[in-house]
């Protein structure tokens, strides 16, 4: 969810700000990443259309959790840290399973996790300076939207038939544009973290 503004949640309780709606379907987004890969590998490809639910209902809520904080004014420092770790483990989790499964190339699974490592070298120079993780952008938010509806697709499309080739082509459009957008983000937050870095160690400095 994208919460640059965390002003709505002065009011809560610090026990209100980590059990918000938001927070919770963040959590329940979690919950279904070993669930996904049980039935990703289960039965060789019987249970494939629960995994295709578990992926659908992965990208509704994190597309919902953020609608929601906004209109319940329920946005907090928990959900701006957690929303991204779980849709960091979700897409992680789920190339490796697809990669696995002959579903992606290798090389794209190789490419967007040396993102992520790249970025993470970023963090104790900003937990140095008093700061945690970059907040999400809404580019950054594209992203991984793009990704989490491709996900489903690039599985629908294995299977036979006129729903899988349309599926094929809709999840080549997905995956291209997320690919395309969290590489370019990732480059986006390391600029602004070294930025961030470099003018955090000046302010010490003097």
């Amino acid at each position: 969810m994208m919460t640059n503004d965390v002003g709505g949640s002065k009011g809560n309780t610090s026990v209100f700000a980590v059990f918000t709606i938001p927070n919770l379907l963040t959590i329940l987004r979690g919950c279904g990443i070993p669930l996904f890969l049980w039935a990703l590998f289960a039965g060789d490809g019987e249970r494939d259309l629960l995994a295709i639910a578990i992926l659908a209902i992965a990208g509704f809520t994190d597309y919902l959790d953020g609608r929601l904080a906004r209109a319940l004014h329920q946005s907090s420092r928990l959900g701006e840290l957690l929303d991204p770790l779980v849709d960091r483990l979700y897409i992680a989790a789920v190339l490796i399973g697809l990669a696995i499964r002959g579903v992606i190339p290798l090389w794209i699974l190789a490419l967007l996790i040396a993102r992520d490592l790249i970025l993470a070298t970023t963090l104790p120079g900003l937990y140095r300076i008093g700061k945690g993780p970059l907040p999400v952008t809404f580019l950054g938010k594209a992203a991984t939207l793009n990704l989490l509806y491709a996900f489903p697709l690039l599985l629908l499309g294995e299977q036979e038939g006129a729903l899988g080739q349309w599926a094929s082509v809709f999840a080549v459009a997905f995956a291209g544009w997320g690919l395309l957008l969290y590489l370019l983000t990732g480059v986006q937050y390391f600029l602004e973290a070294r930025s961030q870095i470099r003018e955090g160690g000046s302010t010490v400095a003097t």
